[in-house]
């Protein structure tokens, strides 16, 4: 079988490229023919870091960078790490850039103390690397090291507070100390005004307690004036216990009901007091007995000679008597007993 010069062309094209594409890989750092494990991780400052960058662990090159890639705003630059080693790596392990300028920027894994162990397609704890030049002042003096880490925290809290707090919050903070500056003021007013109050000699307080002492000091002093008013009080409260109140009460009760008995046999017309009080014609019997009794007296008096004779040679007045009172006692009461007609 004869095959052709454009099939040969053909097979040694896609051998090309194929090798071509496995080179390429191969140099990135990622093995051809063995498991790896694939892990990534999120960066503010890559630092110069490039693909095929290696991937260290206790010095010793466990795998490479294999892709770098980042958003529009470049604030997270995500970077891709293929582990070829077969190793465990803990979950809470952290990878930190370190960057050399005599070198070639590597990426070191410091490891954790997890139980747990990252997967492929897990990503890693990530820490921005200071710089050479912590580094060897970290060796050189760690205490000025251990300073100048303390002051860039600090900085960096002032700048974080700053940024948080705006015009009005800050106005706020000003508005607050002078209200604690006012309330202190007044702290300091009441203090006196207290430290007055509770003065021993010339203090509210002391004279109210003087005034207490003078109380109880006359109390003390009529004790037994107190003692026999409260000795009486008790006497007159047990005699007042002792009495029979409910007899008391029954008896009133009683001359009450007889009472109510006697006013209402009063008011009526059946005994002999309410006939005297309810009936008109004793009233009128005895304004008639008035009325003839006036009259008889001024008959007297007009007409004595009618009824006593005291003249030796005279003899008794005729006359008829008086049918009328005189004019003098006209404007006493006069009833004019009416003679009912036959």
């Amino acid at each position: 079988m004869k095959i052709s010069n454009e099939t040969k062309v053909g097979a040694i094209a896609v051998v090309s490229v194929t090798l071509l594409i496995l080179g390429f890989n191969f140099l990135k750092g990622k093995k051809l023919f063995s498991k790896s494990t694939t892990l990534y991780g999120v960066y503010g400052n890559v630092q110069g870091l490039q693909n095929s960058n290696p991937v260290i662990i206790n010095g010793l090159q466990v795998g490479t960078v294999y892709k770098i890639s980042t958003d529009k705003d470049i604030s997270r630059i995500k970077v891709e790490f293929n582990i070829t080693k077969d190793i465990n790596i803990p979950n809470n392990s952290v990878a930190m850039i370190k960057p050399n300028p005599i070198g070639t920027t590597s990426v070191e894994i410091r490891l954790g103390d997890a139980k747990a162990f990252l997967q492929s397609g897990d990503s890693i704890f990530t820490e921005a690397n200071a710089g050479v030049f912590n580094d060897i002042l970290k060796k050189v003096n760690p205490v000025l090291f251990e300073v100048q880490k303390a002051v860039s925290s600090l900085d960096t809290l002032i700048i974080n507070i700053n940024s948080v707090i705006d015009p009005r919050t800050k106005g706020n903070i000003a508005s607050t100390f002078e209200n604690l500056k006012t309330i202190s003021n007044s702290m300091i007013t009441s203090t006196a005004y207290l430290e007055k109050l509770l003065n021993a000699e010339t203090g509210a307080l002391a004279k109210t307690l003087q005034n207490m002492n003078s109380v109880t000091g006359n109390l003390a002093a009529n004790n037994e004036k107190v003692t026999s008013v409260m000795t009486n009080l008790d006497k007159t409260t047990t005699k007042l216990s002792q009495l029979d109140l409910q007899r008391t009460l029954n008896s009133l009760d009683s001359t009450i009901n007889s009472l109510q008995k006697i006013v209402a046999t009063v008011d009526s017309k059946d005994g002999t007091l309410g006939k005297l009080i309810n009936d008109p014609t004793l009233y009128q019997n005895l304004a008639s007995t008035g009325n003839k009794l006036n009259l008889l007296l001024d008959d007297i008096r007009t007409n004595p000679k009618r009824y006593v004779s005291i003249s030796v040679f005279g003899k008794k007045a005729k006359g008829d008597p008086l049918v009328v009172p005189t004019p003098d006692t006209l404007n006493s009461p006069y009833y004019i007993e009416k003679v009912p007609k036959n």
